[in-house]
């Protein structure tokens, strides 16, 4: 018999920051309808926890329950949390009495998204993880856009609806993602902080600016963006789940 406590005993550093990102995640789902803009910094700012710990694992090792726990917290952070930050944009908008076609768009197209979000982590995990590319849009670059266009003044109910339509699919495709380079993941991190930590005509410029750089890699990322690493290559054990899912944006 072992005294020690049955669950925390066998979480890591990174594991514990992972947790942290299902927190976010919560917490943003929970404030839609009261600040969508927290919200969306919420989103933004699970996506530096998932970064992070990334960075930990590499560094001080990982455990065989990180890569599940990682995707169990990124469905919270970059698939319910966005998808209902969508949701309640459209149905506030355009209530059922009045609008009934368009509030149920704003209903189905956010549970579509969740649906293939989880889809997407699942693969990931058996398939993907450790992997130097992956397949379809990482869920963090598809919440990263939804929540950037929000911050940037530009998450209209018909702006934040068709990004949700058009990445969502796109989570699913045979496409490959090449993980972002070091330097690359770096600039993305710091317009990501500041976006985040940022208000005003500052914090928008940089929330567009963060938005632009996460469409410019989502559209030309599979086609023209430069990479050295063979697609077969794998990291090493302790660091799988924790690969293109966590570097893609460098947060």
């Amino acid at each position: 018999m072992t005294d020690r406590p049955r669950f925390l005993s066998r979480l890591g550093l990174a594991d514990a920051v992972t947790a942290g990102n299902a927190a976010l995640g919560t917490l943003a789902a929970a404030l839609v309808f009261v600040d969508p803009g927290l919200a969306a910094r919420l989103v933004l700012l699970g996506a530096v926890a998932d970064g992070l710990d990334g960075v930990l694992a590499r560094r001080y090792g990982g455990t065989a329950i990180g890569p599940h726990l990682d995707s169990l917290a990124d469905v919270a952070s970059f698939g319910v949390a966005p998808a209902l930050l969508v949701a309640a944009t459209v149905t506030e908008a355009y209530p059922f009495e009045t609008a009934p076609l368009i509030y149920a768009a704003g209903l189905l197209v956010p549970a579509v998204y969740v649906a293939l979000a989880v889809i997407r982590l699942a693969v990931y995990t058996v398939e993907d993880s450790g992997a130097k590319t992956t397949h379809g849009v990482q869920t963090t670059l598809a919440a990263t856009v939804i929540a950037a266009s929000v911050l940037a003044g530009l998450g209209t109910p018909a702006v934040v609806l068709a990004l949700a339509a058009v990445s969502a699919p796109l989570m699913v495709t045979p496409v490959r993602y090449p993980d972002l380079h070091p330097q690359d993941a770096l600039v993305m991190g710091v317009v990501q902080a500041l976006a985040i930590l940022l208000g005003g005509m500052a914090g928008e410029s940089f929330a567009f600016a963060l938005l632009f750089l996460a469409l410019g890699y989502l559209v030309l990322g599979p086609r023209f963006y430069w990479r050295t690493v063979d697609d077969e290559e794998t990291a090493d054990p302790g660091e799988q789940g924790r690969g293109a899912e966590d570097r893609e944006l460098g947060a």
